[in-house]
C-alpha cells in the first residue's frame, strides 16, 4: 500500500496522461477518432464502449443530491445499450460537462475510478511483488489503458518475472515493450499515445521510484499545490443571475457562464457549455435574443439568465 502522496503523484501522472491536469478535468468529454471506446468522461475518462460511462452515471443518478440526475437519468438506457449516437449529442455532452461543478459527481467520479482501476491495480501489483510507487504508476496506467495482461505476459516471457528479473528492471522492460506496441499499432489513436511510456522512461531514468514531490511530467507540476484546490472547470460560483454576463478582458468565467450555456444548449443552440464567455457565447446570445424579439446585443441581462438558467 503507498502513502496517501504516493498514491497522489502515481494517479496525478495517469491524470496528465488523460485529461492534461494534475487532479483530471473531470468534465471533459473526449470521441477521438479510431477510437473503440468512443465516448469518453470524466477524469479518468472512462468509455461508452467500455460499459464503464453507463456504470458510472448510473451510480451518480442513484446518488442523494445529484444536481444533473434529472438531465442524465432519461439517457441511462441509451448509455447501457452503448448507442453510438451519444458520440455526437452535444446537448449531453453539456451536460456532462456542468456536471463536473457538482461536488456529487466529483466524489463518485472520485470512488469509481478508485474501485474500478485503481484497486484492481494495485492488487496487481502486489501480486507480482511490484511495490514502488513509480512501479504502480505503470501498472495503474495499463488498467487505465488497457492491455495491460497480455503485455505483461509478454515481458515475463522476455526477461522473466519481476520477482526473478528484479522489479526495477521489469518495469523498465514492461515500459520499453509497451512503447514499441503502441508505436507499432494498426490504430493511429494507440500510436499516439506513445507520450505516455516516454513519460515513464524519463521517470525511470532519473530513478524517481519513490514519486517523491514535486514532479514533472510532460510540462506539468505535480505538486502539493497543484494537488490541492477545485479541480479545473468545476466552478463554484459565481451564481446565476448575480451579475450580467458579456464578452470582457480577462473573460468572464464561471458556474454562471456554464449553467447560461447550458441553458441556450438545451434550448437548440449550438453552443460548448465550458464556462467561458467568449466571443462564441456573446454571438449565441446576441442570436439568441435576436429569435425572441429581443434587442440583438450578445449581453446576458439578469432577466434572461434567469429565464435560460431556471430549474437548473
Amino acid at each position: 500500500m503507498l502513502l496517501p502522496s504516493q498514491k497522489q503523484a502515481a494517479q496525478a501522472i495517469v491524470n496528465i496522461f488523460e485529461t492534461g491536469v494534475p487532479l483530471g478535468d473531470y468534465g471533459q468529454v473526449t470521441l477521438i477518432p479510431g477510437d473503440t471506446g468512443h465516448l469518453t468522461y470524466g477524469r479518468s475518462q472512462t468509455t461508452l464502449g467500455s460499459g464503464n460511462l453507463h456504470l458510472l452515471l448510473q451510480r451518480y443518478c442513484a446518488t442523494a443530491d445529484a444536481r444533473f440526475a434529472a438531465r442524465l437519468a432519461p439517457a441511462l438506457p441509451r448509455f447501457a445499450a452503448r448507442d453510438l449516437s451519444l458520440d455526437h449529442d452535444g446537448k449531453l455532452h453539456n451536460v456532462l460537462r456542468a456536471a463536473a461543478a457538482d461536488r456529487v459527481m466529483r466524489e463518485v467520479q472520485d470512488s469509481f475510478f478508485d474501485e474500478t482501476y485503481w484497486q484492481p491495480a494495485e492488487r496487481a501489483a502486489a501480486r507480482l511483488g511490484i511495490a514502488s510507487p513509480l512501479g504502480v504508476a505503470v501498472v495503474y496506467d495499463s488498467h487505465v489503458h488497457g492491455s495491460w495482461g497480455r503485455l505483461r505476459a509478454a515481458t515475463d516471457a522476455e526477461v522473466g518475472n519481476a520477482a526473478t528479473a528484479g522489479e526495477q528492471a521489469w518495469i523498465a522492460a514492461y515500459v520499453r515493450r509497451r512503447r514499441n506496441w503502441l508505436a507499432n499499432s494498426p490504430r493511429a489513436d494507440l500510436r499516439t499515445t506513445v507520450y505516455r511510456m516516454d513519460a515513464f522512461e524519463r521517470l525511470i531514468e532519473q530513478g524517481f521510484w519513490g514519486l517523491e514531490l514535486p514532479l514533472v511530467v510532460r510540462g506539468r507540476e505535480i505538486s502539493a499545490a497543484t494537488l490541492t484546490g477545485t479541480p479545473p472547470g468545476c466552478y463554484a460560483g459565481p451564481a446565476p443571475g448575480s451579475r450580467p454576463l458579456a464578452l470582457q478582458t480577462p473573460l468572464a468565467r464561471g458556474l454562471d457562464v456554464r449553467l447560461l450555456q447550458l441553458g441556450l444548449s438545451e434550448r437548440g443552440v449550438d453552443i460548448r457549455a465550458d464556462g467561458i464567455f467568449g466571443r462564441t457565447s456573446m454571438a449565441c446570445v446576441r442570436e439568441y435574443r435576436a429569435a425572441h424579439g429581443l434587442p440583438a446585443t450578445g449581453a446576458a441581462d439578469v432577466a434572461l439568465i434567469a429565464e435560460l438558467t431556471a430549474g437548473l
